[in-house]
Formats: C-alpha cells, sequence, structure tokens
C-alpha cells in the first residue's frame, strides 16, 4: 500500500509539472504573438510620426493621409500575400514544374505589379484631395527613407544577435 502511495505522489508531481510547463508554454507563446502585435503597431507609430514630421504634415492633413495611405499599404499587401502563396506552391511542386507552369507564374509576377500600379494611380486621386502634390511627394519619400532605415536597423540587430551566440 505504501508503495502505492509513492508511485501515486510521484505521479501527481509529474502530472503537475507537465501541467506547468505546457501552461508556460501556451503563455511564453500568447506572450511572443501578443509582442509582435505590438511592434507592429510600434512601427507604425513611429512610421507616421517621422512622416508626419518629414511631410510637416498638419493634424487635420495626418489624420486624412494616414487611414488612406494604411488602406492602400494593406491592399499592397494582401495581393502580395496572394502571389507569395502562388511561389510557395510551386516551389513545393519544385521537382515538376513545366514551361507552362513557368510562363504562368512569370504572367502572376507580371499581373501583380500591374494591379500594384493600378492601386497607385487610384489612390494617388484620392490622395490629391487630402495633400498637396509637394507634400504628398515628400510623405511618400519620407515613408520609404523610414523604412529603409527600419530594415537597415533591424539587419544590424541580426548581425549582433549572431555576433553574440
Amino acid at each position: 500500500m505504501k508503495h502505492i502511495k509513492t508511485i501515486f505522489s510521484v505521479m501527481k508531481k509529474i502530472i503537475i509539472f507537465l501541467l506547468s510547463a505546457i501552461t508556460l508554454s501556451i503563455f511564453s507563446f500568447s506572450l511572443r504573438a501578443q509582442n509582435r502585435k505590438m511592434n507592429v503597431e510600434d512601427f507604425e507609430k513611429r512610421k507616421q510620426a517621422y512622416v508626419k514630421e518629414k511631410a510637416a504634415l498638419t493634424d487635420e492633413e495626418a489624420q486624412r493621409y494616414f487611414p488612406l495611405n494604411s488602406e492602400l499599404n494593406q491592399k499592397k499587401f494582401e495581393l502580395n500575400r496572394q502571389h507569395r502563396q502562388k511561389l510557395e506552391k510551386a516551389r513545393k511542386n519544385n521537382q515538376k514544374i513545366s514551361d507552362e507552369e513557368y510562363r504562368q507564374i512569370i504572367e502572376n509576377d507580371v499581373d501583380l505589379k500591374v494591379k500594384e500600379a493600378e492601386l497607385e494611380k487610384e489612390y494617388s486621386d484620392k490622395f490629391d484631395k487630402v495633400l498637396s502634390p509637394e507634400k504628398l511627394f515628400k510623405a511618400q519619400q519620407a515613408e520609404k527613407t523610414f523604412i529603409q532605415q527600419e530594415v537597415a536597423r533591424f539587419r544590424e540587430q541580426e548581425k549582433s544577435k549572431g555576433k553574440n551566440k
């Protein structure tokens, strides 16, 4: 009987340990997902502040420009996501891709560029109603510069992480 109680006690401790480990894993995963979301929100806030300053946007102009710009970026992101999915599917079937399938990939790439250009044109007309041509140009250039700086900063962080390992 004493032997059974000992086994039961050990099993109870193992179960508690496993439940704790699972709970910790779930919490950790949730925290990382939340951090990524916060990082995206933080990135967007910093980008908007940078663009607003560099393009000298008033509060009113910023309130009208940024929602439109975010809408455009979201649509472009979705187009690119669909394109990436098609490319990924082709890569998975890499062993047996025919010339026709390669031709289709190239056509999809061209279609993506055309659709992006159409979106740019559509939103250019909308932006004209919100900002002067000078401010629109400066805002677009500032956004490109900000993104380039962020990519460079990210690469530098990744390099230093690699050196620390």
